[in-house]
């Protein structure tokens, strides 16, 4: 596993539309593996390929729900996601990005959403998250899109050092 540098806006790629994974082979097993080796040194729960300079659709969480230290960690590989069922109610919360460090802000996201994606080795898988996974997954999936947190924030701003460490990326 290698560490990769992460794409800082407003770095083109950020803006494109990732392509789709035809092939689940060695090469894209070392991409998610390295995208989860960034996302742990950077650190981050969640990773999408264009943020490593990958115009790929793949998104890698690692993600604990739970704020206890013996909490299980649940990670997930999402090859080709899309989101195909959202709730109605939304939710307000803060967000930052490792592609975008020193700021964050105030997003707007669904509660609740389905996602239908393929996992690392290509077979079909279909995942429903709420609250802080629901809006970790809509984030990642926007990458993919070329869509940053900053294009739906109803404010941006600058954290304190306190305040970035509350905020997960």
């Amino acid at each position: 596993m290698a560490i990769r540098d992460i794409v800082i806006f407003p770095a083109p790629l950020l803006r494109l539309k990732a392509k789709p994974v035809q092939v689940f082979d060695k090469t894209l097993q070392t991409l998610i593996d390295d995208m989860f080796a960034t996302m742990r040194d950077a650190p981050g729960v969640g990773l999408a390929a264009p943020q490593i300079g990958e115009s790929l659709r793949v998104v890698v969480v690692e993600y604990t729900d739970d704020e206890r230290e013996d909490a299980k960690t649940k990670k997930y590989v999402l090859v080709n996601p899309e989101i195909v069922q959202k709730s109605e109610e939304t939710v307000s919360d803060v967000e930052a990005c490792l592609s975008v460090p020193g700021l964050a802000g105030e997003v707007e996201r669904h509660e609740s959403v389905t996602v239908r994606a393929k996992n690392r080795f290509g077979k079909p898988i279909r995942l429903k998250a709420s609250g802080w996974l629901a809006r970790i997954f809509q984030h990642e999936i926007d990458h993919l899109d070329g869509v940053l947190y900053i294009d739906r924030a109803t404010q941006v701003f600058q954290p304190s050092a306190e305040e970035m460490e509350q905020i997960k990326d």
